[in-house]
């Protein structure tokens, strides 16, 4: 049996243009037995609230017909939304009946070939945490989702099923499936790929049967799917293996017993994960390209390489914006980088109207330090977006994980813009990924990655004057975020007590400014962003 896998980049809403490109690799696997396309490959994963408008699910409906009468003597398998009627509801609340609760709507896949719809599954583990919210969607099926396929049979689930022991796998594999394929749309984060390869390889390995496992490639605001699309046979062994980040057509051929060894991808993964979330959500929202405040420090320097990666260097211009406190070194490097990638660099010094601001200001009130110190901030955040507003571009923020978390920033100066790329990353990750961007040729300086961190807000401004040494606080920042451990637990791991609390403190206040900031790409198990729901106004602290 040879099997199309269709791991397509779609768009959440554009129905009209994910049924085209599902169309183009059907026609490419005409000769195949099977084409597979992943999780909600129509209406695109996931259109969150969209789903609620009127006539968005019928249109989606409408078009998956005529998608299914071009179907020909491949079986197509996809993903879409169906519907159904609520028994009970709440139709008194207008944010209720007008929005569609009086209807049940089922994660869906279906099987066409031949002019016809041949068969349906509902997807019957609906995922509610982290980024996942399908419950607020989707009503769980009951379907077993076994079907014949040119003499086979193969058992049909969809992303969540398969990560539950006992679940619809097993079911089916009991019911005499020779090959189960599961439809996904998996967010990545760093060491996800490799989890999923373990489970699916152990879920073949217990019912002897071969899985192949598809899923969804693209950005998607804050969340990035890697593709990667894979087999086992029924010995755990991956048969198969599609490109990560990449989209395409690729053929498995069933009877071919090639055993694929595959490596972990690490940061490297993390890297070609922020790369493709920069550009395709640059794409996808219809921009030109981006700007960023390139300072000759390691987080704007990671950033500007990751964005050129992404876009090309036409697409991305860089500020650098001197201020009382710029240190020469600083100004050397920034240049450096722009000239060796090649990129548009312009000067905007801020000195001058930093002192006419401050004089001004202190006509009517005195600040402190640390006033004037966001006042230079705010400053450069102003240029940022006045650039960006004149030429459609979109600002990126240059702060890391570890300032987002304890409030080491400035709001409306240098958190503006519409993505942080680096917001999910430790100060620590920020060099690996550096050092990863410096592989092929010397992108950033050496100096760069040696020279201690620093704002360059005041005279001999260094970071850790003003924050514990990242090399304590990022661990500890990784214990309570990621371990969701307790301060109590962060100490018995040796943290000195009063390190352990003053960190606390600071990412406990800094709730409002997270709420604020532009949003993060995700690139580990809990990042800030829709998978972290933690309200502002709270007292526990522990």
């Amino acid at each position: 049996m040879r099997i199309g896998i269709g791991q397509i980049n779609t768009v959440p809403g554009d129905i009209e243009g994910n049924g085209k490109k599902m169309e183009e690799y059907m026609r490419e696997g005409r000769d195949c037995d099977v084409v597979v396309f992943p999780e909600l490959s129509l209406p695109g994963y996931i259109p969150k609230d969209i789903i609620l408008r009127r006539y968005f699910v019928e249109e989606q409906l409408e078009r998956l017909e005529k998608m299914v009468k071009k179907t020909g003597k491949a079986t197509v398998i996809g993903g879409y939304i169906e519907k159904g009627e609520r028994k009970h509801a709440n139709l008194y609340d207008l944010s209720s009946v007008r929005y569609r609760k009086d209807e049940v709507f089922y994660n869906a896949a279906f099987l066409a070939r031949d002019g016809e719809l041949v068969g349906k599954y509902f997807k019957r583990h609906l995922p509610s945490f982290d980024v996942y919210n399908e419950e607020r969607y989707f009503t769980p099926g009951e379907e077993k989702g076994v079907f014949e396929v040119k003499g086979k049979k193969i058992g049909v689930n969809i992303c969540e099923d398969i990560w539950y022991d006992e679940g619809p796998v097993d079911e089916q594999a009991s019911l005499g499936a020779e090959l189960i394929i599961n439809i996904s749309a998996s967010p990545f984060y760093r060491g996800k790929p490799g989890i999923r390869r373990r489970l699916v390889s152990k879920r073949a390995r217990e019912n002897k049967t071969f899985i192949l496992y598809v899923n969804l490639v693209g950005g998607w605001d804050e969340i990035v799917f890697d593709g990667g699309s894979f087999a086992c046979d029924p010995d755990g062994d991956i048969v198969f293996l599609a490109p990560s980040f990449k989209e395409g057509f690729f053929v498995w051929d069933m009877e071919k017993k090639e055993r694929i060894e595959v490596k972990e991808g690490g940061y490297r993964e993390v890297k070609d994960a922020i790369v493709l979330g920069i550009r395709d959500y640059v794409r996808k929202n219809g921009f030109r390209g981006v700007v960023l405040g390139l300072s000759g420090g390691i987080d704007s320097a990671v950033v500007v390489c990751l964005a050129v990666e992404a876009l090309e260097k036409e697409n991305v211009l860089a500020i650098f914006m001197p201020g009382d406190f710029t240190s020469p070194e600083s100004r050397e490097d920034a240049y450096e980088i722009a000239q060796r990638l090649g990129i548009k660099l312009i000067e905007v010094p801020i000195s001058q109207i930093y002192h006419k601001f401050l004089s001004l200001i202190e006509k009517s009130f005195p600040l402190d330090t640390l006033s004037k110190e966001n006042l230079q901030a705010r400053i450069r955040g102003n240029i940022l977006m006045a650039y960006a507003n004149k030429e459609r571009l979109l600002v990126l923020a240059t702060g890391n994980k570890s300032e987002i978390s304890i409030g080491y920033n400035t709001l409306y100066g240098d958190t503006v813009g519409a993505m942080a790329p680096l917001g999910d990353l430790y100060k620590k990750e920020v060099y690996e990924i550096g050092r990863i961007l410096n592989e092929k040729r010397e992108i950033i300086p050496e100096r760069v990655f040696k020279k201690p961190p620093s704002a360059e807000l005041r005279k001999d401004q260094r970071d850790e004057d003003d924050i514990p040494p990242y090399a304590m606080l990022d661990p500890v920042l990784y214990h309570l975020i990621e371990e969701n451990m307790s301060a109590e637990e962060i100490v018995g791991k040796g943290y000195p007590g009063d390190v352990v609390e003053e960190i606390l403190r600071r990412y406990y206040i800094a709730e409002y400014k997270r709420k604020q900031i532009p949003f993060v790409i995700k690139v580990s198990s809990k990042a800030f962003g829709s998978g972290r729901r933690v309200p502002i106004t709270h007292r526990y602290r522990k």
